[in-house]
This record gives C-alpha cells, sequence and structure tokens, in this order.
C-alpha cells in the first residue's frame, strides 16, 4: 500500500486492503467503499456528482437462474456517503434489451421510466439518467467522476488531440451530448472501435474508467486522474502567465472578512427577491487568483462546461463592480450602487430563458445569481439553504481550477447557451426539483439566540434547527458552546450550525457574533434575546454591583445585541424577528426581587419601544414570559434557589413542586415550553403580530397582562 501511495501526487490513495479484504466475496459491497473512497477527495468529484457501478451474478427470483445484475448509484445520494440502499439495482440483459424500443435521441427522455422495468432488487433507489452510460460497457466495475485535472483538458478546445497524445490512444473521446441513453450507446461505440482502451474522457463534461475488479478499476480512475493533472502542472506558465496574471490584489485577510460581512446582507437582500436566501462565503486562494486577475473578465461570462458545476452554479456569476477599497458602510449608497447591477443580471438571464426555451419548457426560475464575485476581496454563494449553497462555491471553485487548467493547455470553451439552458429546464430535471420535500417552516432562516449553550437558548435553538433554520449557538462559556454544538452537528449536519463566544455585555463579542452570521449564512433574520443571571436578595443586602450585573446583562445586552443585528436586518431589506426572553417578574412584584424584577421590566419596556420603532421596518418585536424553568438553567446557579426558597419560606428542594402548585394548570415549566412559543412567534402564522407578550408560565393571573 505504501508503494503505491506514493505513485501519487495529485490525488488522495485511500485504499486499505485490510479493509477490502472483509468485504471480500461481496462486490456491492466493495462498491460502496470504493465510491466512499472517491467521493472523499474532492479533486476527484464533486458533493452529489458523479456515479459508480459494479455487475455481479445473482438469482432472478421469478426463474431461480443466475442472471446478471447491475448495481449502480441511484438518483440523488453522495458517492461519499452513499451506503447499499443509495444504489439502484437492474437486469443488464432486460436494460440492454431497451435498444429495440429506443426511438431516437428526440425521444430520450421516455427511455427513463423504461428503467423502472429493468429493476432487479424493488427495494433499491430509482435509476438516473447516467444508468445506461453503465450499462452498456461490459465492464465488471465502472467509474464516472468530474475530476477538475479531467475536465479540464476535456474543456479545451484541443480536448480530443491533448487526449489521444496525453494517453497514446488509450483513453477515447466521446463529444458533449446530454447525458442519457444516447450517449449510453456512444460510449459503447467509441468502445467497440477503440478495443482495449482504459477509459473515455466526455467533451466538456467528465471520465469514465473501468477494471474487472473494485480495486482494479479504482486504481485505473486514480491513474488517469493524476497523469491529468500532472499534465496540466507541467503546462502552467508555458502560454504565459496564469489568467493572464494579477489585475488587482486581494486586501488582507482581515480587511476582507470585515468587508464580507458588511456587504454579505446587503447581497443577501438582493438574492432573496423572490425567495428567501442563505449564503456562503469563501475567500479561498485558487477563487482570490481568478477573481483578481486580468482575464476575469473574459472567462465569468462564459460560464462552467460540466453539466454538474452549471447546474448549481447557474449560467454565470455576477461580477461586482465594485472596488475592493470602497468603503461600504453607508448601506443606502451601496444599495443604489448595486441595485443597477443585480437589475441587469435578472435581464440578462431572462434573455437567456426567452431566447432558448421550447415550448415545453419550465417556467423561468428565479432571475437572481448563485454566484457573486467581488475582486479582491472573495466569492458569495446564495441557496435556499446553506448545503446548497456551500456547495454552490464549491463547485464554481471546480469550475474555476477546470478554467485555469484549460487556458494553460488550450484555450477553455464552455457549454453552448442552448445546450446549457437544455440541462437547466431539462423536463426530468424540473422533475426531480419538484418532487424534493417541502421547505420547513424555518427553512431559508438564520438564528441567533443568545445563551443558546444550554437550557432555554439550547431549546429554543434546538427547535428552530429542527424547523430548518440556520442556528448560531453562542454563549459565554465555551465548553458548554463545544458540547452543544457536536450534539447539533451530528443532528442537523455541520452546515446548519455555527458557533462563536458571546459576552452580550462586550461590544466586540457581539460584533464577531453578527460576523460569523453574516459570513457563514449570509446575515440573520430571528434574535433571540435569552441570555441572562438572576439575584434574588432583599433590598437591604443588594449590593450596587448585584444591580449592575443584572442591567448590564439583562437589559444593555438586550439593548446592544438588538442594535447590531437591527443592523443587518436593514442592510438585508425584508425585516425578522427578534424575540425576548423576560420573565413573569417583569409583572408581578415579589419579595427580595427588586433588581431582577425590575430590570426584568425595563427588558419588556424595551421590547415594545422597540417593536413600536421598528414596524416600518417589517421587524417584529414580541416578548414570551417564562417563569420557574428549572431544568438545565444557568439561572438556578448563583444562589438564585437558595434565595427563592428563603423568600418562600420553603427548602430548595420544595421550590419544583411549589411553582407547580401556584399555576392554575398546576405544570412544570419545562425549556421546550419556551421553545415552543418562540417557534409561535417566527413559524409563519403570527407574521402581522409585534408588540406582543407570550405567557409560559403554567398560568399566574398575576402576571395576566390585561
Amino acid at each position: 500500500m505504501s508503494t503505491t501511495t506514493k505513485k501519487f501526487k495529485h490525488v488522495s490513495y485511500l485504499w486499505d486492503d485490510a479493509k477490502a479484504a472483509e468485504l471480500q466475496g461481496d462486490e456491492v459491497a466493495l462498491l460502496v467503499y470504493r465510491s466512499n473512497l472517491l467521493g472523499a477527495d474532492l479533486r476527484l468529484t464533486n458533493y452529489g456528482g458523479g456515479n459508480t457501478s459494479c455487475k455481479t451474478m445473482a438469482i432472478d427470483p421469478t426463474t431461480g437462474k443466475e442472471t446478471e445484475v447491475m448495481w449502480v448509484k441511484g438518483s440523488g445520494g453522495d458517492l461519499g456517503t452513499m451506503k447499499r440502499s443509495g444504489l439502484a439495482a437492474l437486469y443488464v440483459d432486460c436494460l440492454r434489451g431497451l435498444k429495440n424500443v429506443y426511438r431516437g435521441i428526440e425521444h430520450e427522455d421516455e427511455m427513463v421510466e423504461l428503467f423502472n422495468h429493468c429493476i432487479y432488487d424493488l427495494k433499491s433507489k430509482a435509476p438516473s439518467i447516467d444508468t445506461p452510460l453503465h450499462g452498456f460497457l461490459p465492464f465488471k466495475h465502472i467509474d464516472h467522476l468530474h475530476p477538475d485535472a479531467a475536465i479540464a483538458i476535456a474543456a479545451a478546445k484541443d480536448g480530443k488531440k491533448i487526449t489521444q497524445e496525453l494517453f497514446n490512444g488509450n483513453i477515447g473521446w466521446v463529444e458533449w451530448q446530454r447525458p442519457g441513453f444516447d450517449l449510453g450507446l456512444q460510449l459503447r461505440q467509441c468502445l467497440d472501435e477503440n478495443p482495449g482502451i482504459r477509459g473515455i474522457m466526455l467533451g466538456s463534461h467528465g471520465l469514465f474508467t473501468w477494471g474487472d475488479t473494485a480495486y482494479e478499476s479504482y486504481l485505473n480512475t486514480l491513474e488517469v486522474i493524476e497523469t491529468c493533472a500532472q499534465y496540466l502542472e507541467d503546462n502552467y506558465g508555458k502560454k504565459g502567465k496564469i489568467f493572464g496574471g494579477e489585475k488587482i490584489k486581494s486586501l488582507p485577510k482581515k480587511e476582507r472578512l470585515k468587508k464580507a460581512a458588511l456587504l454579505a446582507p446587503v447581497l443577501r437582500g438582493f438574492c432573496s427577491s423572490e425567495t428567501k436566501m442563505v449564503g456562503h462565503f469563501t475567500d479561498d486562494e485558487r477563487v482570490l487568483e481568478y477573481i483578481n486577475s486580468n482575464d476575469l473578465e473574459k472567462l465569468a461570462p462564459m460560464g462552467t462546461s460540466c453539466p454538474d458545476h452549471f447546474l448549481r452554479t447557474k449560467i454565470s456569476p455576477l461580477v461586482l463592480n465594485l472596488s475592493a477599497n470602497e468603503q461600504i458602510n453607508d448601506i443606502p449608497f451601496l444599495k443604489k450602487k448595486l441595485e443597477p447591477q443585480f437589475e441587469e443580471y435578472r435581464k440578462m438571464y431572462t434573455d437567456y430563458y426567452n431566447n432558448c426555451k421550447h415550448e415545453n419548457s419550465p417556467a423561468i426560475r428565479d432571475a437572481n445569481p448563485v454566484v457573486i464575485l467581488y475582486p479582491g476581496v472573495g466569492m458569495f454563494t446564495f441557496a435556499k439553504n446553506k448545503q446548497t449553497a456551500r456547495v454552490a462555491a464549491e463547485f464554481y471553485t471546480n469550475a474555476i481550477n477546470v478554467m485555469k487548467g484549460a487556458e494553460a493547455i488550450s484555450d477553455y470553451t464552455s457549454l453552448p447557451r442552448q445546450e446549457a439552458f437544455d440541462i437547466e429546464y431539462w423536463l426530468l430535471e424540473e422533475a426531480k426539483l419538484q418532487r424534493m420535500p417541502k421547505p420547513k417552516s424555518l427553512s431559508g432562516r438564520v438564528a441567533l439566540i443568545t445563551g443558546s449553550g444550554g437550557g432555554i437558548g439550547k431549546a429554543i435553538a434546538k427547535k428552530f434547527a429542527e424547523e430548518g433554520a440556520c442556528v448560531i449557538i453562542n454563549d459565554i462559556n465555551e465548553e458548554r458552546i463545544s458540547e452543544t454544538v457536536s450534539e447539533f452537528e451530528k443532528i442537523f449536519t455541520k452546515d446548519n450550525v455555527a458557533s462563536v463566544k458571546l459576552d452580550v455585555t462586550d461590544e466586540q463579542t457581539i460584533e464577531d457574533a453578527v460576523k460569523v452570521a453574516a459570513l457563514d449564512f449570509g446575515g440573520i433574520d430571528i434574535v433571540v434575546n435569552n441570555a441572562g443571571i438572576s439575584i434574588s436578595k432583599p433590598i437591604r443586602e443588594h449590593t450596587l454591583d448585584d444591580w449592575n450585573k443584572l442591567y448590564d446583562i439583562l437589559v444593555k445586552g438586550q439593548f446592544l445585541v438588538s442594535q447590531s443585528c437591527i443592523h443587518v436586518m436593514r442592510s438585508q431589506g425584508f425585516g425578522g424577528d427578534i424575540i425576548n426572553i423576560v420573565s413573569k417578574n417583569s409583572i408581578v412584584a415579589g419579595p427580595n426581587n427588586v433588581a431582577y424584577g425590575s430590570a426584568k421590566a425595563a427588558q419588556a419596556h424595551l421590547s415594545r419601544l422597540m417593536a413600536a420603532e421598528l414596524g416600518a421596518d417589517k421587524i417584529r418585536v414580541n416578548v414570551v414570559n417564562p417563569d420557574a424553568v428549572i431544568s438545565d438553567s444557568n439561572i438556578w446557579a448563583g444562589g438564585w434557589a437558595e434565595g427563592r426558597a428563603k423568600a418562600y419560606g420553603i427548602r430548595v428542594e420544595e421550590l419544583p413542586a411549589f411553582y407547580a402548585k401556584r399555576t392554575l394548570l398546576n405544570e412544570t415549566i419545562l425549556p421546550e415550553d419556551i421553545a415552543n412559543a418562540c417557534f409561535a412567534f417566527v413559524g409563519g402564522l403570527l407574521n402581522k403580530s409585534t408588540g406582543n407578550i407570550l405567557n409560559v408560565d403554567g398560568g399566574i393571573a398575576a402576571a395576566f397582562v390585561r
């Protein structure tokens, strides 16, 4: 294994002989293992891209005889994470027999339905459009990938000639064609005309490689891609400077991130003119090399070549006409400058649709850009959820790699506009979009809940994440942050969770949290001011430090966090929600509670004042008043429980029962109850409600608002 590893410089050799030996005799298990290894290296293929297959002998349950079955990655899914359940299993003879009913390329789409008549395992995944590309090739194991190095050659003007010379005729060539039944037939024809080849390059698209065993296929795939990558490396600089050389210099890292954080909410607002979008930002060195170059103006409008890249990045990016050194603190002025650029992009996209559409084309989709390039700063991507936005950035970075390689060895060529349109508005792609699950209530929304490392804050963050929101976990306690983030990432994936240490009395940490929200997700939609402490003492025993601490965290903290997030919401321009977790003590006058109760009253009235001021911005401000939420709450630390027990003349251990008994419903209040109340305000049914107080206290008559 170590000897083989040394053969590769540009790809990762991950094959483990011991692991593979455990799977011997199960070709499907080896297929899954190989697929996961290939998908783990983004230089080989992209998230969700590519497909792999194997052909095995199995017993036909209808005849009891042996028959050949092909297992191939099914529709959707990702090679890196694929399991056996992600494969489609089809009778090979039946699939190949479809040639007898194939009516020609103009009837391609009808063949997809016929794949279902070839299914061997009725529990397997639905077959994808690439199924015949594997079925008509005779090899036991096949890999179809989209490696940047291979596509760079496939997308070069002289790609066919370069492939022939580089591999001495051992890699075939099939010109660009949309994936489907006919392309499968062309692959077989290429093999018949070039017996003994070890793979086929698809013009502008990708690579097919194979082997008699899973390991042979894996090794062949790596070797072909390694050869392509080394060829590119050997030729960088021979034609001249990469991308025509540097036109501008990047801002220093700190300045790039600061500028990107200010700009992201503004861009998100423009990109969300039809549907609420989530953002992603990267200043990867490969991106900066491209967006700072002399050739950006030539290459960016051309768009991508590989259909997998194009489907996720749109026809072309929007390149901002904005100097890297330009001051962007004046948001109204910035919006005025950017608005014509977005209008121009939307017009370009609408013209592209109108010029290329067919009689049966689906209706035009969102005309806003997915990829936005800011020379000197970085790349922003926007999509309906964080994963899609991140993947779009990865795919466009792959496209940059392809352009870089193609320009180094020849001239880059992209898909013709009509071909690109026929992929983007393909009826089969439209059907796939229509089958996607309905978005959850908070999909596309970003929530910052202060003190979300535990207790009420964690419960709110969890509820919002369950409903589709991206959440920024924060706390003053870094250990609590780490534990909660670890838990959330397992449940909701890393894409939907960000984290930052946040002290609501420290303006710098608030600024840091807002920056995380902007860079990771594009902005903020929901703020829940939940962080708090409590001190229960008779007035004579209260110190000035006690008083200041309560007012700093509860009142000033709510003010400072809201102030920073309101700026982001106004930059986005589509409103938002602020929920302040206050208390029944803001209304009820109880014993030994003068500082805490009055601070809570200040929080409640601050909420009313904010609601009155922010209505014109469509920013709703509402209050949730809990009471006696004991479970996993920091509020009971620092002597509060002892203080309240003393005030009521009971023991600390009697507090939960005492609090429950005094409610009209005789109920204990849990963090999840507060989370549900918060969701009621932001879940979509109360979009015209602001300035309200929602009591979640089990029913305490003295705390009734009216």
